[in-house]
């Protein structure tokens, strides 16, 4: 699943004034333009908005930060000159709503800060992270040992990515109420580790492209904000049925939840 024809900006409208998802909200970029969502499911379906490729780039600020222990991170936000960019500013303190960016198998690699930086003109403070300590690989063999890594030992990853919200919270252009969690495929399920995780620093919204699922009930019942997933009906390791069960778990326990299953679409 190609994440520059997926990458959806409008759903983080939910994180300007409520935690309810407005009219409208989704939206692709301009290699979706001609596409329309066939056989998308969500509990919510709206209108699918296109997005609008007229607005010029805003300027942006990006540098490498160091987050959490020997981690770094790829940190960008709106220039301090386009405080008004697309409306995201919050009138009464100046700030932002943020995001955790976090990568798949591949690690913090171009792609995912050209994603960030996408984000970013949208007026959003991204920190996109680092869960292999610097690594960044183009070999699958090495991509899944990479992940394996992490999933043995799940614990370091969470308070990396935790570290990774307390860091946002530290910085004066961001509201501390609207930050949210977005990965793909491996970084989607790290995104919905971090926001199980998340008890002593709730989110506003957690994303979740392809990553593999929580599908019990009481889990996600620690879950109280809203859930955007995106996942395809080919995909060999993330069964429909998986992402129906998920669907149902959040609507069980009153999760505000949209989820989009894309037809004819692998992993």
């Amino acid at each position: 699943m190609n994440k520059s024809n997926l990458l959806i900006f409008v759903f983080l409208v939910l994180l300007m004034s409520s935690l309810t998802f407005p009219h409208n909200w989704v939206s692709l970029t301009e290699a979706q333009k001609q596409s329309t969502i066939t056989g998308g499911r969500s509990n919510n379906v709206t209108d699918l908005m296109k997005s609008n490729t007229q607005n010029s780039s805003s300027p942006l600020e990006n540098k490498t930060v160091n987050y959490f222990g020997n981690a770094s991170g790829y940190l960008v936000y709106p220039a301090s000159s386009s405080l008004s960019i697309k409306n995201n500013l919050t009138a009464n303190n100046n700030t932002f709503p943020a995001v955790v960016m976090i990568h798949e198998n591949k690690g913090l690699n171009d792609n995912i800060k050209n994603m960030a930086n996408l984000l970013a003109e949208e007026g959003y403070v991204i920190l996109a992270v680092d869960l292999f300590n610097g690594e960044v690989t183009t070999d699958q063999k090495r991509a899944s040992e990479l992940t394996q890594s992490i999933r043995d030992v799940p614990d370091a990853a969470i308070t990396n990515l935790q570290s990774a919200v307390k860091y946002l919270s530290s910085l004066p252009n961001v509201n501390l109420e609207k930050i949210a969690s977005l990965g793909w495929c491996f970084g989607g399920q790290q995104s919905l580790q971090l926001a199980l995780n998340s008890e002593d620093h709730p989110l506003a919204a957690t994303v979740i492209y392809y990553g593999r699922l929580v599908t019990e009930p009481e889990t996600l019942s620690k879950l109280k904000w809203p859930v955007l997933g995106i996942f395809g009906d080919q995909d060999q390791s993330i069964p429909v049925t998986t992402v129906e069960q998920f669907e149902e778990a959040l609507t069980k326990n009153g999760i505000t939840n949209e989820i989009y299953i894309y037809k004819g679409v692998g992993h």
